[in-house]
């Protein structure tokens, strides 16, 4: 329960003040402002049904989200909703009622130990921030800063979901209105009492929360192979047919796991079945594939902009092996978030075919792909954990031998898991082709065909910090970003903010210097003067990175710096062939990389 004082809501559980003079609290009053669970707290209602549209008033001005495409998207009230590996459960209430609470200080009863704390929020009246506790059991605390960024101007490439409507008093308007998932760092280890919300932001805007979850830790798990989802295009249509994915194991253990993801999605997707099995020959599995369940059911439905983790099965992956990950897409299929570059055949059984994730012959797989759909990482056990490699085309292995995975970080895992000085960690490969630092390429909503990806700082979190055990990110872009003209001060800043970020969860941060690129059709001088002014912040960052890998140095022409060497050069003078992957690769010191 809360008052009004003087035009500002205080919790009453301080004191009621009554002619100057303090009054104490009654018990009632005091255990009010005991820690509660989060839908107690529950003071707003943002959800309407199109035919009552004015029933809920969101933003103080009569507005809402609308219940139907909330549930077009899957986001059906008590729904569990997987998203940047955290848990967090859709409000249960029916349109109408109370459904998040506008952030004024109040305490959340919230247990557990994890590596960040993620909220469901949206602003309204404008993007709103402030400042909240975490209370853990021996009785520290720690802050954090949240920002909820407005739910009708806020940024799509950041968004948990988009709506295509916002309900009002006077009907239904056809306007995209977005829900976003922030996370922020705890302290690793220790128990969460309690997280008290950040006071309110003002009086012309609301910070408002859905759902609170920690992100639980994956002790014993490490990232054998990922993929950064990097657009969102139209396929297909695919109908009742099985996707067969062949992606490369870096490390190995004896138990895995995929993780299937519906970024930038409007719709769910259902999935019937899906397995996995080391590759024998094209579509062909090297022995029985072995069926993955999804919470002990075969089949799962994933919501917009949500993902899905398998239930860990005992199968032995072999490090450096090509799998094939196979899943039934029991519905239609007309658009899917993709990793374009996937530099690998694939499989696709023919339309109505059916479940075919058991066969262990390709007979049934009549048709190939070039892309990743759906897919973005396989886990296995027994690892110490992941290096993330956050990069664009280069780190995605353009230009180098399709099917032979002979991408910098592909090189990069074999030499982990040949030596034994170090533990033996896994590489995650998270470029995209064309990936920026400081702007995005899709804008990170909607069915485009750019698949060049949102900007780095702005899939950070999905593609590092929420990735499986990662230890050490090491930062390989800039390239397009002085190329499509942003200054060296710009991607200066936003190499700094990702390094500060990672930092914050506990990341090891490695920047490699940008490789030249002259010869390319836009790279002119002053793109070269951008480019060596961005490595000379890496070489000397001040401490705001952990090492350096000066890549440029090893890919140049000594005689000629601002350009490749030819011997690595896979002759567009921009990307490096196989040879000069293989160089940057074998040129790390693996003890830079540990944490």
């Amino acid at each position: 329960m809360r008052v009004r004082q003087w035009g500002t809501t205080v919790p009453l559980a301080l004191a009621l003040t009554v002619a100057g003079t303090a009054v104490p609290a009654t018990a009632d009053q005091q255990r009010a402002a005991e820690p509660q669970p989060l839908a107690r707290l529950f003071d707003n209602k943002a959800v309407s049904d199109d035919a009552r549209s004015g029933a809920a008033d969101f933003d103080g001005a009569g507005s809402s989200l609308s219940a139907q495409d909330l549930a077009a998207a899957g986001w059906t009230p008590g729904r569990t909703l997987a998203i940047d590996a955290t848990r967090l459960t859709w409000p249960r209430t029916a349109p109408g009622a109370p459904d998040n609470v506008r952030a004024n200080g109040q305490a959340v009863r919230l247990g557990g130990t994890g590596t960040a704390l993620s909220f469901l929020v949206a602003g309204t009246g404008g993007d709103a921030t402030g400042t909240g506790t975490v209370e853990y059991q021996d009785g520290s605390r720690s802050t954090y800063e949240l920002t909820a960024p407005d739910w009708r101007t806020g940024p799509l490439s950041t968004k948990a979901v988009a709506l295509p409507h916002r309900n009002s008093a006077a009907g239904q308007l056809a306007e995209t209105v977005r829900l976003y998932a922030v996370s922020v760092p705890v302290r690793p280890g220790r128990q969460v009492r309690s997280v008290t919300l950040p006071k309110d932001p003002g009086p012309d805007r609301d910070l408002h929360v859905f759902a609170a979850a920690l992100r639980r830790a994956t002790p014993g798990w490490t990232g054998s192979w990922a993929a950064s989802s990097a657009g969102y295009t139209k396929v297909g249509p695919w109908r009742d047919q099985t996707l067969r994915l062949v992606v490369h194991a870096g490390a190995g253990g004896p138990r895995a796991r995929i993780r299937l993801e519906n970024t930038f999605a409007a719709t769910p997707v259902d999935i019937g079945a899906a397995s996995v099995a080391v590759q024998g020959s094209g579509a062909a599995t090297k022995g029985k594939p072995v069926a993955l369940t999804f919470g002990g059911r075969s089949g799962t439905s994933i919501p917009a902009g949500a993902q899905v983790f398998s239930d860990p099965v005992d199968f032995t992956v072999p490090a450096d092996t090509n799998l094939l990950v196979s899943f039934h897409l029991s519905g239609s299929v007309a658009a899917s978030p993709i990793h374009k570059e996937a530099i690998q055949r694939s499989y696709v059984s023919a339309t109505d075919s059916g479940d075919r994730t058991a066969d262990t012959g390709g007979a049934a797989y009549t048709g190939s792909l070039t892309t990743w759909p759906f897919l973005s990482g396989v886990d296995v056990t027994g690892g110490p954990g992941s290096i993330v490699a956050l990069g664009d085309s280069i780190t995605d292995g353009v230009k180098s031998t399709q099917g032979a995975n002979r991408r910098w970080p592909d090189t990069l895992a074999r030499r982990f898991q040949n030596q034994t000085a170090l533990p033996k960690y896994g590489v995650i490969n998270h470029g995209i082709s064309a990936n920026r630092i400081v702007t995005d390429r899709y804008k990170g909503d909607g069915i485009s065909t750019d698949t060049g990806g949102v900007s780095a700082q702005h899939r950070l979190e999905r593609d590092v910090l929420a990735q499986t055990s990662a230890r050490t990110v090491v930062v390989f872009e800039g390239i397009n970003d002085v190329r499509s003209g942003t200054s060296a001060a710009e991607v200066i800043t936003g190499l700094r903010a990702i390094a500060r970020r990672a930092h914050e969860r506990g990341l090891r941060v490695v920047a490699a210097t940008v490789a030249p690129c002259e010869g390319y059709p836009d790279c002119y001088p002053e793109v070269d003067q951008r480019r060596q002014a961005v490595n000379a912040f890496i070489r000397d960052s001040g401490g705001a990175v952990d090492a350096v890998l000066d890549f440029d140095a090893v890919i140049r022409d000594p005689q000629r710096p601002q350009r490749m060497l030819p011997a690595y050069d896979s002759g567009d003078h921009l990307h490096p062939g196989d040879e000069g992957l293989k160089a940057l690769a074998e040129s790390v010191e693996l003890r830079k990389l540990v944490p």
